[in-house]
């Protein structure tokens, strides 16, 4: 063999060597089942915890709607105003009558300290006695049912406001500005995003299960996983379909989610073996999952199929089997592969 022919022998001999040499460095951990929670995922729909519709608590005109459809409102803040013309003629009438019942107590009880004078020196009779203390605790009466009638008359004038219970959006208006508003009625109504919820049909197999208190986590349309801060199972199923309203309180104030929006509920129901590799070792390219799989010194890809999300590793459904060795440091398994390639031909495995 010639020098020339030699040198290509030699330079291919030494990229394998090397990239063998690489292979065997490689950071790797053995594929390998673990014990995971077994759970059954079911479809939710989120709910706001704090719906209401305000309805008028007066009689009057509608005079003016402050917020509309798809408006957020601050907790006590004005939505609509009744007119209130009628209201405050009323709160004048009663705080009359509270100063004209004042006055006929002041002067009754002044009645009743002269006639006691006079009593105490045997100047008085004892029914005029009598009839003075009558007096005074009919003007006291009077006093009382005159501040009760100004305190109710404040009360009706204050529902001309008409004012939103807590923060929210505005998701309905049942009223328009010149209609008549009477006790009972709708005017508007609203929901608040701070306190959400999600409520899932369960069927009943499951629901021993649940009521054990083994655990639900929620997998948001981000991705995101979150535990529920509470739950709620209903004490009975539905005579339709069998099955059982569960209610999972979210978290506070999480972002992006909306009344209505479906998201996945996922109730642990005990364990159960399923094999796994840590998520470093995952690779995803465009549509495609793969890992790299370390077998006899050699590096190789591999199409792979993965399910739930473990925390730390993923569930791996296909194209992996127990005992196998695949790389934590895709990029350095990829940079060997390529010197694999380079130095005699990639090497395909399954």
């Amino acid at each position: 063999m010639s020098l020339a022919a030699l040198i290509p022998f030699l330079s291919a001999l030494l990229a394998a060597s090397a990239a063998n040499l690489d292979a065997a460095n490689l950071t790797s951990e053995t594929v390998a089942y673990r014990a995971v929670p077994r759970e059954y995922q079911l479809d939710g729909v989120i709910e706001a915890i704090n719906q209401a519709t305000i309805s008028a608590q007066t009689q009057g005109q509608v005079k003016e709607i402050l917020f509309d459809v798809d408006d957020f409102v601050e907790a006590g803040s004005i939505i609509a105003r009744i007119k209130d013309t009628e209201h405050r003629a009323r709160v004048a009438q009663a705080a009359a009558e509270l100063d004209s019942a004042t006055a006929t107590l002041n002067h009754a009880r002044e009645e009743f300290e002269r006639i006691k004078g006079l009593f105490n020196k045997q100047a008085a009779s004892e029914s005029a006695m009598d009839k003075a203390i009558a007096d005074v605790k009919n003007a006291q009466a009077r006093v009382e049912v005159a501040a009760a009638a100004l305190e109710q008359a404040n009360e009706q004038l204050a529902y001309t406001q008409v004012r939103a219970p807590y923060a929210g959006l505005v998701t309905q208006r049942h009223v328009q500005v010149g209609e008549m508003a009477s006790p009972g009625q709708p005017l508007m109504t609203g929901i608040s995003l701070k306190q959400l919820r999600v409520a899932v049909d369960v069927p009943q197999n499951l629901i021993p299960a649940i009521r054990a208190g083994q655990g639900v986590r929620i997998l948001l349309p981000d991705n995101q996983v979150v535990a529920a801060t509470g739950m709620t199972v209903f004490p009975f199923a539905d005579q339709g379909s069998n099955t059982f309203k569960v209610r999972l309180n979210l978290p506070a104030n999480l972002a992006n989610l909306y009344p209505g929006m479906f998201v996945k509920a996922g109730f642990l129901t005990g364990e159960k073996r399923e094999l796994a590799i840590p998520k470093s070792a995952v690779v995803q390219r465009s549509e495609v999952t793969g890992t790299y799989v370390i077998k006899e010194g050699k590096v190789s890809f591999r199409l792979i199929r993965v399910g739930r999300d473990l925390g730390d590793s993923l569930v791996v459904l296909s194209g992996l089997t127990e005992g196998e060795q695949v790389a934590l440091d895709p990029i350095s398994a990829g940079a060997t592969l390529k010197a694999q390639a380079q130095g005699g031909g990639e090497r395909k495995d399954g």
